[in-house]
């Protein structure tokens, strides 16, 4: 189907550009440019005619002759270049269909090098296999952890001398009294504040097998989105059970719930994303870090989901961090009428546009954490923490919109 409708644009295309040089006539043909000539002569002569009969006085004949010979000159000169160029022959009929021939066959060529065309239709049934079989290889978080291990370790803003002196202390404290609740909370806490996502998993991965039955779904969220964080923003089948026992245990945690929709969107089915997220978002305070995470990419999911309509609610807390600039009507408008791999397009063109902007013009903490955000939402994590530890940088010097960005950092899963 798609080549029958490329091979019937191509050709209405091509009709359209050689048909003035297939209809034109060969034989010779009077310019416009004559016939002008023979308008503005007999113009000349009207204009003697009312001067001798006194319907003008000179002065009036004189203007409009000085008028009408500046159209003369513009009309001779359009005449010679006419006879120059000479009239559309057989030759020029050859060659314009040459070149037309020869642009078509190099985008067919440049297309078959860097397009996909035994790429098959993508149905929705297709769409959906894909995803549950993206869902299905994810990697194991051992595996996430190695890859991520192989990486260059982003560059972070250094810690203060004294925190890094508590936090020595605090960990040889665990280490005397590894079973410790109350240290190991702090140690993985702190641990996630620092960056060291691997030590404070592992902090609260022990801290959960310590309370045992008595963890609470916070404990195992948290642990949660630590297990994402080591493995790159990638939600692993590990990470996944510990959500699944959080929502178990209290299944209004915003935390778990919030990943469940993740997890969803990570693995090409937006369409589930939404509802979770929607209900989310309508139900926590403006000034969650849930809410201000979602709130950011939620008109791309919609889009993404077939929702091009839905309008997130606003804020009702004055001190929210207010939304961000999105999409005009004309946009949602045509968003509607997108098929979603156009619709993954357009969410990635903005995505694009907003990087770019930041990155020449800079912007407020909460514009780097919506794209910081919208990158996870189109799986582009390495980009994310790269574009993190840039936003920590510049905002080094500035308390308040480092803690701002990194809430929302930590609301996708790469912390400080």
């Amino acid at each position: 189907m798609f080549w029958l409708f490329a091979a019937a644009l191509t050709l209405i295309a091509a009709l359209a550009i050689l048909w003035p040089f297939w209809r034109a006539r060969s034989g010779p043909v009077e310019p416009a440019a004559a016939y002008d000539l023979r308008v503005y002569q007999d113009q000349l002569a009207e204009i003697d005619r009312d001067l001798a009969r006194g319907i003008i006085d000179p002065a009036d004949a004189e203007r409009l002759r000085t008028e009408i010979g500046r159209k003369v000159l513009g009309a001779d000169k359009a005449l010679a270049r006419d006879a120059a160029a000479g009239p559309v022959t057989a030759r020029h009929r050859v060659i314009a269909t040459a070149v037309l021939v020869a642009l078509i066959a190099a985008g067919g060529a440049l297309y078959l090098r860097i397009g996909t065309p035994g790429q098959p239709d993508m149905a929705l049934t297709t769409r959906i296999a894909s995803a549950e079989a993206r869902y299905a290889s994810r990697p194991s978080q051992a595996e996430a952890e190695a890859a991520m291990a192989a990486l260059p370790a982003p560059a972070l803003p250094a810690p203060d001398a004294d925190f890094m002196q508590l936090m020595d202390q605090l960990r040889a404290a665990v280490q005397q009294r590894p079973d410790d609740v109350k240290g190991l909370t702090l140690l993985a806490r702190n641990e996630a504040r620092l960056g060291n996502a691997l030590a404070a998993k592992t902090a609260q991965a022990h801290l959960v097998e310590v309370r045992g039955a008595d963890a609470t779904a916070e404990d195992h969220a948290f642990l949660a989105g630590l297990m994402t964080e080591a493995a790159g923003g990638v939600i692993t089948p590990e990470a996944e059970r510990e959500i699944a026992v959080a929502l178990q245990l209290d299944p209004r945690n915003a935390q778990a719930r919030y990943m469940t929709g993740l997890l969803q969107a990570q693995n090409g089915r937006p369409d589930r994303a939404f509802p979770v997220w929607v209900a989310l978002l309508e139900e926590t305070p403006a000034e969650s870090p849930w809410n201000i995470a979602i709130r950011q990419v939620i008109g791309d999911i919609a889009w993404l989901a077939g929702r091009p309509e839905y309008i997130p609610p606003q804020p009702t807390d004055t001190n929210a961090a207010p939304t961000m600039p999105g999409p005009d009507a004309d946009q949602m408008a045509a968003a509607g009428d997108m098929t979603p791999e156009e619709r993954q397009e357009f969410v990635r063109s903005m995505v694009d546009r907003l990087e770019s902007r930041l990155a020449t013009e800079g912007g407020t903490a909460a514009e780097w954490g919506r794209l910081i955000s919208s990158l996870t939402v189109v799986g582009e994590h390495d980009r994310a923490r790269e574009i993190a530890a840039e936003a920590r940088t510049r905002f080094a010097d500035d308390p308040a919109s480092l803690a701002e960005f990194n809430e929302a950092a930590e609301a996708v899963g790469i912390g400080p």
